[in-house]
């Protein structure tokens, strides 16, 4: 059960008929303010925490799929279509979660292709568990050392990719099993982790199955996304993550008209 205080409900004054349930990154944050622009557009919207919140793990680390699945559950319950949108960590368990919980479409802004290792009081395993159980991860490559500060992990996550190959492929998220439409947002400069690259790995996995997947993309934009009318975000991990304001927010007014679309929202 989601606590109240772990969730940011929108209910549009012109429904649409689309349910979302909208998701952070590792900020942790509840991403109130894009909820209440997407409702605005006639979306019913759940913003939700998904760590960190009363009864939830402390950190992105053996987090249960189940709990978006349950959430989604519920949105079907209220709308005609339903969708998940993500961002970075929680691009990563949008996706996934569309691989076992049937969707409408996926958002994914900075999205990974596959699961990745997330730590705990010094004890690393996934950063989700299905049927209670760890699903297979990408691990980090030992004595990596950032050269800046704030550190950029781009490279850690790229080399650790290669080293761990055969793990990779395990660990890659079955995209192919996502019935429905993929939107992937992408920044060219993103400094946290490839998604560009990721973002090619998705759609050349779905494209033998003719599914359907779109890729907006800006070269000079970030791992995070300005859409119209949102202010740069503050906080959250310490770290690099490429772009700048400006081309954020051009990734964004390019990404837009797409968002809306897929929603079938109000424009």
């Amino acid at each position: 059960m989601l606590a109240e205080r772990d969730r940011f409900d929108v209910h549009p004054a012109e429904p649409s008929g689309t349910g979302v349930l909208l998701l952070a990154g590792s900020s942790g944050r509840l991403e109130t303010a894009r909820a209440e622009l997407l409702a605005a557009h006639g979306a019913r919207v759940r913003a939700m925490r998904w760590f960190g919140g009363e009864g939830q793990r402390p950190a992105p680390h053996e987090v249960p799929i189940e709990l978006f699945a349950e959430q989604l559950d519920r949105l079907r319950r209220e709308c005609d279509r339903v969708v998940v949108f993500g961002t970075s960590f929680g691009a990563e368990a949008a996706l996934l979660t569309a691989t076992v919980s049937p969707v409408d479409a996926v958002i994914a802004v900075a999205p990974t292709s596959v699961v990745w290792a997330g730590a705990h009081d010094g004890a690393w395993s996934s950063h989700w568990t299905l049927a209670g159980e760890p699903v297979p991860f990408v691990p980090f490559m030992d004595g990596w050392i950032p050269d800046a500060d704030p550190p950029a992990f781009r490279e850690l996550y790229a080399s650790s990719l290669q080293h761990f190959a055969e793990r990779a492929s395990a660990a890659r998220i079955a995209v192919e099993r996502i019935g429905g439409e993929v939107l992937l947002i992408v920044g060219g400069d993103d400094q946290v982790w490839p998604s560009d690259l990721f973002a090619r790995e998705i759609v050349a996995a779905r494209r033998p199955a003719g599914l359907m997947t779109t890729v907006i993309g800006h070269p000079d934009a970030g791992h995070r996304l300005l859409l119209p009318g949102e202010e740069p975000a503050s906080g959250g991990v310490h770290m690099e993550r490429g772009g700048t304001a400006a081309a954020d927010a051009e990734l964004g007014e390019r990404a837009w008209p797409e968002i809306l679309r897929v929603l079938g929202a109000h424009g």
